[in-house]
């Protein structure tokens, strides 16, 4: 792991012999997030003007708008707390595949001179591993001039993220503080609604990817009747806890990591910490091997469930973009919904409500206002609280019938007189 003589003891304040102004920083994304390390170099900042920090999904308020004086923010995705850098036109955006983030690493596509690790303390085989964030965060490592970690005896011991050869830490920063948390929401009445519709298309033995959030919740909360389900996903949530102790979720029947609950990142409460600590049915992996299209299409049964942020009538999906902001990603979307499409048995599925602004806007619409993610030779199964629309091998006409359908019935009639230019 470290280089001869292990990686050196250091308090938070020294950052400052490790980084130099001006260099590109990168950190564990979501609730991995290092906070002693981030806290502290926000704090030191004025000490690395010039500097470039990287983040993925963030859920700490570590970042502000006003940390620019010294720092500037790049990212994948405007989701969750960087939406408030977004919303100050201080985030520049990378859009990239989650396939892709480690090979951009490794060959310098995204500079890359520092990391941040997060890490538990040894586990059973005697090493730290990086406990509930994975990710592209070896490949930044590896890549790095210098290594830092947060050695937190909070964080658990997870199988799948504890080789960590071929990185030299190069200093170490011991805490002990509770990890971030994110606590599963309320599920809507029209989240049940698209559960229902979403559910008809998952079988017994089917293994899921799935997101964070209500409709994913809902989806998961309408299995429980399910067997030999399997989980394959680039993030879980509480919501998987509930489905393994059921007994729904088996993953007895995988093709491939058999037993085995395979996730990046792990998002969600303490209750999903503990019972991933040391739990040999649940592997943290990289994004090259989660998000990869070859272990992806060898996924028998293989079911992807996305949302969009809006979907036009010939199945093409924007996950990114609302009004001009840049709010969603490009993200795993598209990695898992072509690797559905290339599985036997496979599934994808867009699922998400008819309408935006109390019913006032449709959120399937003649043309797209933002960019196209998803590609509509790449559509499927889309779901509203209305019903389900299968779209793969149908025609124009067909897909624009079949999608008014499944449209709030007060935006129907607009879209279908919207609609004549889509059907040539």
């Amino acid at each position: 792991m470290p280089s001869k003589g292990g990686p050196k003891i250091i308090q938070p304040e020294e950052l400052g012999h490790y980084i130099r102004p001006g260099d590109h920083i990168v950190w564990s994304q979501g609730t991995a997030e290092p906070l002693t390390l981030t806290e502290s170099f926000v704090q030191q900042r004025s000490a690395f003007t010039g500097s470039t920090v990287f983040v993925g999904i963030t859920h700490s308020t570590t970042l502000r708008p006003a940390h620019t004086d010294h720092l500037s923010f790049s990212s994948y995705c405007g989701l969750a707390q960087n939406r408030r850098l977004v919303d100050a036109n201080v985030l520049n955006i990378i859009p990239a595949h989650c396939s892709q983030l480690p090979a951009f690493f490794s060959h310098g596509v995204i500079a890359c001179d520092v990391v941040f690790l997060h890490l538990s303390g040894p586990g059973p085989d005697g090493k730290s591993s990086l406990g509930i964030g994975h990710d592209y965060l070896l490949a930044a490592a590896q890549s790095a001039r210098v290594v830092i970690a947060e050695m937190n005896d909070q964080m658990p011991w997870t199988y799948g993220s504890s080789d960590l050869d071929g990185v030299r830490i190069d200093a170490v920063v011991h805490s002990s503080r509770e990890l971030l948390e994110v606590a599963p929401g309320t599920i809507t009445d029209t989240e049940r609604r698209i559960a229902h519709y979403a559910t008809e298309f998952i079988g017994d033995g089917a293994v899921l990817e799935m997101g964070i959030g209500g409709i994913p919740d809902a989806i998961l909360a309408s299995l429980g009747d399910r067997r030999d389900l399997g989980i394959h996903s680039g993030m879980i949530g509480d919501s998987v806890v509930g489905l393994i102790e059921a007994g729904a979720v088996t993953n007895a029947l995988k093709s491939i990591d058999a037993g085995v609950t395979v996730a990046g990142v792990l998002l969600g409460s303490q209750r999903l910490y503990d019972f991933a600590r040391q739990n040999r049915g649940i592997q943290v992996r990289p994004a090259n091997y989660t998000h990869n299209h070859n272990v992806l299409a060898s996924i028998d049964g293989f079911t992807a469930i996305n949302s969009a942020i809006e979907v036009d009538l010939t199945g093409q999906v924007n996950a990114e973009c609302l009004a001009g902001r840049y709010v969603g990603a490009v993200g795993g979307q598209v990695d898992f919904v072509r690797g559905a499409l290339a599985a036997k048995n496979g599934r994808s599925m867009i699922a998400l409500p008819s309408t935006a602004k109390q019913g006032a806007t449709s959120r399937i619409v003649p043309t797209l206002g933002g960019a196209v993610t998803t590609l509509r030779t790449d559509a499927d199964v889309f779901v509203t609280e209305w019903g389900a629309a299968q779209l793969k091998g149908q025609s124009l006409n067909e897909r624009v019938r079949r999608m008014i359908a499944i449209a709030h019935p007060a935006h129907r009639e607009a879209l279908a007189q919207q609609a004549s230019h889509l059907r040539q």
